[in-house]
């Protein structure tokens, strides 16, 4: 964390979150990390599913559960029954936005359909997240983050040329969906503040997959040509992937002409520089093969720290491949502190990473461990207005 008070954008803005598993969960985060208030409401009987994704645990709940619920309160709500929805109703008056992925066709999202929503709270922001979108064939059926990196083509690019299909490395599909339901909450909450109304979001996992494609679509439109696996290697530059060295991988990314030469001369092989078959970009695309052949002969001969001394004084752009515990320890993340620490109700302090936001210098607190299950279900409902009979009651029935 950093010193100081930090600043909080969306102080003041009142979050429910009806989500689980990780997509909707990185969302309210998110918002909770730039001061928003989260709700997080959970079925009394086990709550979000995540809390068992274990091992690996750190006290009850796995540690994939406490990756995304930090800055929120826990409320264990059964939203079928009649007091649930009569919390959920008191909850929903009083927020800006909720979030919710229930599945197409379910009870609760018959319940909580947005639009219905934000026509009963005109001021709410309704954010709804599925699996692949409010249309089509597959629109009601379920789907995990593995399973749309299938579907939305993610795997059929990675990996390497001759191997099987690969998943990327983190939920990419689920991330992906948050961070496109994210800037549409945002958007929602600014066109709110002009014209005093809320409005139903939607996006998806296969949706926001689409929007990732970037080049690798514009390519096929202009082709009709399926871009084939190439493991770490790009498909519009070359050198531009991992290549081994004595004692590990070492990530080279040549992404003009000039870098090339400069990557020959340091290499001392002024005769890649000057063939002219290698002299531009599109030329070294041509001989891909030929062209990672010979840096990989040069590259695995010695260690990736030599590589890097001579590499990064002639301007080429280059990186050791790390690993997560290398990462952590790297000056350049403890520069930027984005590796902080909360008080954790069960296990005591919790490293947790920051948010990768800064305003004026300052990045958000980490102000509250992600809660146990139904920590804050007595406080939440006394703010609602329940005295501590009915509050008595309504815990007493789930």
């Amino acid at each position: 964390m950093t010193d100081g008070a930090p600043p909080a954008p969306l102080a003041g803005i009142q979050v429910l979150e009806l989500s689980k598993i990780l997509a909707g969960p990185y969302v309210s985060q998110a918002l909770s990390d730039l001061g928003a208030d989260v709700v997080k409401i959970e079925h009394p009987q086990g709550g979000d599913p995540t809390r068992r994704w274990g091992p690996p645990f750190n006290g009850t709940d796995a540690t994939y559960n406490l990756a995304v619920n930090r800055n929120k309160r826990s409320l264990t709500l059964d939203l079928t029954t009649e007091d649930g929805q009569e919390v959920a109703d008191r909850l929903l008056h009083r927020s800006d936005v909720v979030i919710d992925n229930f599945r197409p066709g379910s009870s609760l999202a018959r319940l909580y359909h947005g639009p219905t929503l934000v026509e009963r709270y005109p001021r709410l922001v309704a954010l709804h997240i599925s699996a692949y979108g409010e249309a089509g064939p597959l629109r009601d059926e379920p789907g995990y983050d593995m399973v749309v990196q299938a579907a939305a083509g993610l795997m059929s690019l990675t990996g390497e040329p001759d191997g099987p299909p690969v998943k990327a490395g983190f939920a990419f599909g689920d991330l992906g969906a948050a961070m496109w339901g994210l800037s549409g909450v945002l958007a929602a909450l600014v066109e709110r503040g002009r014209t005093g109304r809320g409005r139903y979001v939607s996006t998806s996992l296969y949706e926001s997959q689409l929007a990732f494609h970037g080049s690798f679509a514009t390519g096929y439109f202009a082709t009709g040509q399926n871009p084939p696996r190439l493991g770490s290697g790009h498909p519009s530059l070359v050198p531009y992937q991992a290549y081994p060295t004595a004692d590990g991988h070492l990530v080279v990314a040549v992404g003009n002409d000039a870098q090339w030469g400069s990557l020959c001369r340091a290499l001392g092989r002024s005769d890649l520089a000057d063939d002219p078959r290698y002299a531009t970009n599109a030329g070294r695309v041509g001989h891909r093969e030929e062209v990672n052949r010979q840096l990989s002969g040069e590259i695995r001969t010695r260690p990736t720290a030599h590589w890097l001394g001579l590499l990064k004084p002639e301007g080429v752009p280059v990186a050791p491949v790390r690993t997560l515990e290398e990462v952590y320890v790297c000056p350049q993340t403890e520069a930027l502190g984005m590796i902080g620490t909360v008080d954790h109700p069960e296990v005591g302090p919790l490293e947790q990473i920051a948010s990768p936001l800064t305003f004026d210098g300052r990045r958000p607190a980490m102000r509250s461990a992600p809660p146990t299950l139904g920590q804050h279900s007595r406080e939440v409902l006394e703010s609602l207005g329940y005295d501590a009979e009915q509050i008595d009651r309504i815990l007493r029935r789930g």
